[in-house]
């Protein structure tokens, strides 16, 4: 090594942008995130004694310690470039410790953005290891080790093998089970929402609608009918005509929790996939960093901002704001996400890179703009048969401002608005009436939480900080206690009640609500888990507790607190918990009578059982008969919670044998992935929406058996005598050859139908001489 002064930073594609920015004497290196780990063998000895981890270094890591220690052992300076959040400095420290790094020849340096300005900069202001950071950090670790390790065990005893429980995660799922346990208790209560049309002129004398409604709705059916009634031999006139100015501002800049819920809204990005994407863009040096609870932006990033708005808008859309930052404790860095060049309005990229750096620029930039200039118009419509009163709100943009860039969207309403103009009406204008209608609406049901919702609200709770959030949603759906799912919704009826004239027209119509879009669902064990928690871990649970933790490790990086002190404060009440609910509590399997099968005369049963959810009928181990219990599993979309005994009944009548074909049963059941057809050891899925699979014939069995037989007919393009595993296959994206359980592209020039077995497998062989491609690889 002839370079004088070595960079480490934990990642590759870091490590490559940074390296555009220094000069030749500067080698910049990886270490591919944490050396080391903690020791699980020690963890649960050591821990509890004396709080003193032991730190191992993983088989696939001691190669690069290797390097990176030989490296700084050559070099005069070794400069220490982890991100500067706590887990950065936790880094950091781990490199100092292992490499045996010397005091006067390394330095600690952090920025919030890869640019060369900044770098540069931190160059000039290193500053020494912050060992409170690192101290959080290691709480953290440690804390969340110890829930672990201690009540998992407690799990695999109570509830079911191999179930693991997180301190942070599983709150996360209590809100989720408190959340859907709320919509399935909550009761919907209808009442009719009243609504008129009147035809007036327009400024230029045209005949248009206008649109009021009665500001409040009638609870009883008998009330509605009685206002259209009265309204019969209504005339109706203008009561008064109120015009006020309004002004909406822009919303701050991104922090990580407001990026992650905005991706999720406009670009439909999981929380996981939005890290991902602002990982790479960080690293690229395109975006600030994107672990913050900072809503601060630089005064160069103000004036820049400013710089591009009035060249491109013009002064007018100009207002410089300076946010301040509302949650305590803000731990992360300290300015908000932004574009590291503000004058860059897109960037090259992927698409989904490209999609959220212009949503980060947009936010960014809307932010420095003027506020948005509004005038909203009441008219109030007097009745004269009824002390009732029509309302009609128009609202005029006069001003754009910053809606000119970026309007923020809302959970579970569409994006965008739209203008409502109204007509020029004055005090004392009589109007023609053209129809009334009241629509039996019924009250909404607490929304289910999405991912971006759900972070919003641990946020709110003071629950987890911004590096975490993401961990927490990705680890509570890996280890199977809630899904992500859309959810089909269920149709109902609702009245109308028409008044046109003198004449009142009643009608019965259809609606369907409570579809569901990628929303957050607990499943069964998920509950169980919860519920058991719940009882017998009341304090790890406790949603005030879990914040009162987050500021503890907020103290720790401040230097307010010691952390092992917090931890033995935290553990000797805590172990007492896990002793007893280990020795005492009940085992939990959310076991629940449903009534008894009228067939047989025994209970059916609904409970967790080895393998999941499940129904039984006939007691296990009932000396009075020889009949073992029979066993269903649950269809996907039922749970233990609302399941009723017909729903459970129906279940036994899968698998079931609908007839013969060609000499072979033919078998109907429900699988992982829906209900499907068996037949000759090979399945047919049956198609949604059309085939039932309690009532399908066999003729129409048969049918789908031919139809998957000519499919895969089609699906082989060429096959080879000479060499039985070779195929040319027709695929989802285009021709592909097939080849000992592996698949090769073929080249968009070549005919599949006119290769030849030799050009098959020059293929082949290209393809494994061909050099790999290596996925990115993101901080953890």
């Amino acid at each position: 090594m002839t370079e004088e002064n070595l960079v480490i930073v934990e990642s590759p594609a870091k490590a490559k942008t940074i390296e555009k920015f220094l000069g030749g004497n500067f080698l910049v290196k990886s270490s591919f995130g944490h050396i080391r780990d903690l020791d699980k063998k020690e963890f649960g000895v050591d821990i509890k004694n004396h709080y003193a981890p032991q730190y191992i270094i993983s088989e696939d890591k001691k190669k690069i310690v290797s390097e990176l220690k030989k490296l700084s052992q050559q070099a005069k300076m070794v400069w220490i470039a982890s991100d500067e959040d706590r887990e950065g400095e936790a880094i950091a420290w781990h490199l100092a410790e292992v490499l045996e790094l010397k005091e006067e020849k390394t330095k600690r340096i952090v920025f919030h953005e890869i640019t060369k300005d900044a770098i540069l900069h931190a160059i000039e202001n290193p500053r020494p290891l912050n060992r409170s950071l690192v101290d959080a950090q290691q709480a953290r670790r440690v804390l969340d080790r110890l829930v672990g390790f201690e009540v998992s065990p407690v799990l695999w005893k109570k509830v079911k093998p191999s179930l693991s429980a997180g301190r942070v995660q599983s709150v996360a799922v209590r809100l989720i089970v408190e959340r859907e346990r709320e919509i399935i208790h909550f009761t919907s209560n209808s009442s009719f929402k009243v609504s008129a049309i009147f035809k007036v002129k327009d400024a230029k004398g045209r005949l248009v609608d206008l649109k009021a409604e009665l500001p409040h709705r009638f609870e009883k059916y008998e009330d509605a009918v009685a206002f259209l009634q009265r309204c019969q031999d209504a005339a109706y006139s203008v009561g008064d005509v109120v015009t006020k100015p309004s002004r909406r501002s822009p919303a701050p800049p991104f922090t990580t929790s407001t990026l992650q819920q905005e991706a999720s809204r406009k670009l439909g990005y999981s929380v996981s996939q939005t890290m991902s994407v602002a990982q790479r863009l960080y690293e690229e040096g395109k975006i600030t960093y994107m672990r913050t609870d900072s809503v601060n932006l630089s005064q160069l990033a103000i004036n820049t901002a400013k710089k591009v708005i009035t060249e491109t808008l013009g002064e007018k859309y100009v207002h410089s704001r300076q946010y301040k930052t509302k949650s305590k404790g803000a731990q992360e860095a300290h300015e908000a996400i932004r574009p590291a060049y503000m004058d860059q309005e897109t960037i090259t990229g992927s698409s989904q890179e490209r999609k959220l750096y212009e949503l980060i620029w947009k936010r960014t930039l809307a932010s420095q703009m003027s506020d948005a200039e509004l005038e909203k118009t009441t008219v109030t419509i007097h009745i004269s048969t009824s002390e009732e009163h029509f309302v009609a709100t128009g609202e005029v943009l006069r001003f754009d401002g910053f809606l000119r860039v970026y309007m923020e969207s809302i959970d579970d309403e569409e994006e965008g608005r739209e203008d409502k103009l109204l007509p020029p009406l004055a005090i004392g204008d009589e109007l023609k009436c053209d129809h009334i209608d009241a629509v039996e609406r019924f009250s909404q049901r607490p929304p289910r939480y999405t991912e971006a919702s759900l972070v919003r609200k641990l946020e709110e709770l003071g629950i987890g900080r911004p590096s975490t959030y993401a961990p927490i949603i990705t680890t509570i759906q890996q280890r199977g206690y809630v899904v992500k799912e859309d959810r089909e919704g269920t149709e109902r009826q609702f009245m109308t009640i028409n008044l046109t004239g003198k004449e009142i027209v009643e009608k019965i119509q259809k609606e369907v609500f409570g579809t569901e879009k990628s929303k957050l669902f607990p499943t069964d064990i998920g509950i169980v888990v919860n519920d058991y928690l719940t009882k017998n871990f009341e304090k790890v649970m406790d949603f005030n507790f879990t914040a009162k933790v987050e500021k503890e490790f907020d103290e720790i990086a401040e230097g307010h607190r010691v952390w092992n002190e917090m931890i033995d404060d935290f553990y000797k009440p805590f172990h007492v918990t896990v002793e007893n609910a280990l020795n005492n509590s009940e085992r939990a399997n959310a076991e629940r009578i449903l009534g008894t099968d009228p067939e047989s005369g025994k209970p059916v049963f609904v409970k967790i059982g080895r393998y999941g959810p499940l129904v039984q009928i006939g007691e296990t181990g009932d000396k009075e008969t020889t009949e073992k219990p029979r066993f269903a599993s649950l269809n996907p979309g039922m749970s233990i919670e609302t399941i009723t005994l017909e729903e459970a009944l129906v279940l036994f009548r899968l698998p079931r044998e609908v007839g013969e074909y060609e000499g072979k049963k033919i078998t109907v059941a429900i699988g992982r992935f829906g209900p499907y057809v068996r037949f000759d050891n090979k399945f047919v899925s049956l198609q949604k929406n059309v085939d039932d699979p309690y009532s399908i014939t066999c003729e129409r069995a048969i049918e789908l058996i031919e139809a998957k037989r000519e499919k895969d007919r089609n699906a082989v393009i060429q096959s080879f005598d000479e060499e039985p595993d070779l195929r040319i296959l027709n695929g989802r994206w285009g021709p592909y050859i097939s080849f000992k359980k592996e698949n090769f592209k073929i080249p968009k020039s070549t005919d599949p139908k006119e290769l030849t077995l030799e050009a098959c497998r020059k293929i082949i062989a290209d393809s494994a001489s061909a050099p790999k491609k290596t996925s990115r690889r993101t901080k953890k």
